[in-house]
């Protein structure tokens, strides 16, 4: 029986990939710790915890702003998503994978825009249609052509990983 160990770590602009028998991933482990890229690697993400820490208590100090404006706000800053065509992607996103919703209306994004004290789309017919051309979104079949049961394709979700890996 041959055993194969996989040990792969990405922290942003560190990667540590090993794989092989256990011994051979041990020794390729303890060359990276030797060369410093492990304890860079943890500072990286110890910064990480520190700047999100400061970013909720900044945040939780807004009583004026829901908790879900809060957290729909910081998934648009870590994502670096600035323009609207974006931003409703990142709405999409948040509502289908985090709120588990299956049903986004209009009014239930512009909520969602509204909440994190952001200026609505507007017109989000014309943002949704762009998304789709551009394969970042799919209406399943089953739902015809309403625009509510928008959901992210494969390609919408890569963008939104490579958008989040720039920062």
């Amino acid at each position: 029986m041959n055993k194969t160990t996989k040990v792969s770590i990405h922290v942003g602009d560190f990667d540590f990939d090993a794989e092989g028998g256990q011994l051979e991933v041990d020794e390729r482990l303890a060359q990276f710790k030797q060369e410093g890229l492990w304890d860079a690697m943890l500072e990286r993400v110890q910064e990480t915890i520190e700047f999100s820490k400061e970013a909720t208590s900044i945040n939780s100090n807004d009583e004026n702003q829901p908790a879900r404006g809060i957290n729909f706000r910081s998934l648009l800053e870590n994502y670096a998503l600035d323009g609207k065509p974006e931003q409703v992607l990142g709405a999409l996103h948040f509502l289908r994978e985090i709120e588990k919703l299956d049903d986004c209306p209009p009014r239930v994004i512009n909520s969602l825009f509204e909440d994190a004290k952001i200026e609505p789309p507007g017109n989000l017919s014309l943002y949704i249609n762009r998304l789709k051309e551009r394969n970042f979104l799919k209406i399943p079949s089953k739902h015809g052509d309403k625009n509510r049961y928008a959901e992210l394709t494969e390609e919408g979700r890569k963008h939104l990983e490579e958008k989040s890996e720039r920062m």
